[in-house]
């Protein structure tokens, strides 16, 4: 398979699968609405004054990178560039930090009236908004200020690849040397779902040019290094693991849970966009059978990576058969149809938790209708 990106040509799995593009555009919209412009009890983007907003955790009461990332690639995704320019702003003016440590990261968790609760930041925040961001450029064109947006995500990866060079303080969100992303900047574990190859490729196309070849590594590596954690049979990752791939063991978290989730997405997703990598359908037909077959009727548990179901509810039931369905995009085997239909015919989350599940849910929808697209 030659992926979208050569041949800017993007797979309708819904419409393979029999739905007709009418009711596929309505169930897009009508979940963008709820998200969006719902009710109170619905919504997690909220405007603030006439130029800014911030897209609320529900389950946390707390504003974070990756929500407020994933948002704003939403944002673009639709061409909605007026509450795109109201997240980032608000993003650069409460989360960006400029002093200390982290100078030039986002703080990971802002409370909704502003006020940093940390000031520690998550990588997968930075990468999504520089993904974001260089598809507002090549979408809409350069603003000013901050919104010359082009310019922003430059500085963004640089700032990731290269805090604390030259005797300055902080650290890198990559490692130098293995080019694998971290869990946090100062630690030397990572989370497979961060590992995002499909945009690295991206990145490797517009970031400084100096970084580029990194970026064709980091691509690499990411690839290969989800071969290590994921596991060979089930297909499941751990939320937090080592560089070799082994499950991190702090905390109970070999467990496939919820950061666990978004790998078969991501996936998914690489193989639409650039169809590199044949493992990546063996992987996701291990995730559908796993699902579909070994743990039929209790796909809403916690499990070890092996398949060991434990006996506790998954925090995020609608994001496992959301992520599950996105898997159909590199999946061959007789589950896929299965696993899209479950998503179908599963409604958005309602309820306090509804925000992890709803962000995937609507990637899901734009991934599997051939609506989440690269913008060059």
């Amino acid at each position: 398979m030659k992926g979208a990106f050569y041949t800017g040509k993007y797979r309708n799995i819904f419409k393979e699968f029999g739905y007709s593009e009418k009711e596929i555009e309505k169930k897009i919209e009508d979940a963008y609405n709820t998200i969006f412009y719902g009710s109170d009890d619905e919504r997690l983007y909220h405007q603030v004054g006439d130029d800014m907003s911030y897209f609320l955790d529900t389950g946390n009461n707390d504003v974070r990178t990756e929500g407020m990332s994933y948002a704003m690639m939403m944002c673009v995704q639709r061409n909605w560039r007026k509450e795109f320019d109201c997240l980032w702003k608000w993003a650069k003016k409460y989360m960006w930090m400029e002093e200390g440590e982290n100078a030039g990261y986002f703080a990971w968790s802002v409370a909704p009236d502003g006020t940093k609760n940390s000031y520690g930041p998550a990588p997968d925040g930075e990468e999504y908004f520089a993904m974001a961001l260089f598809f507002a450029w090549k979408r809409w064109g350069d603003g000013e200020g901050i919104f010359e947006y082009s310019k922003e995500a430059r500085d963004i990866l640089r700032e990731c690849l290269h805090k604390g060079e030259d005797g300055k303080p902080g650290h890198p969100m990559w490692n130098p040397n293995n080019k694998l992303i971290k869990f946090v900047p100062g630690m030397e574990i990572t989370d497979p779902s961060y590992h995002l190859p499909h945009f690295y490729e991206l990145f490797a196309l517009w970031a400084d040019e100096e970084d580029r070849e990194f970026w064709k590594e980091a691509a690499k590596a990411s690839r290969e290094y989800l071969k290590k954690a994921c596991h060979p049979v089930t297909g499941l990752a751990p939320e937090y693991a080592h560089y070799d791939g082994t499950p991190y063991m702090k905390d109970n978290r070999q467990r496939y849970y919820s950061d666990s989730y978004r790998v078969a997405a991501n996936i998914g997703l690489d193989y639409e966009w650039f169809g590199v990598d044949d493992w990546q359908c063996t992987c996701a037909d291990n995730i559908q059978r796993f699902f579909c077959e070994t743990v039929e009727g209790k796909i809403d548990m916690v499990y070890e990576i092996d398949g060991t179901i434990i006996d506790e509810k998954a925090l995020h039931p609608v994001a496992i058969i959301a992520t599950n369905a996105q898997a159909s995009l590199a999946a061959k085997g007789k589950y896929r149809k299965e696993c899209v239909d479950l998503f179908w015919n599963t409604p958005l989350r309602t309820g306090n938790r509804c925000y992890y599940d709803n962000c995937l849910y609507l990637f899901a929808l734009l991934a599997l209708s051939g609506n989440y697209r690269i913008w060059k």
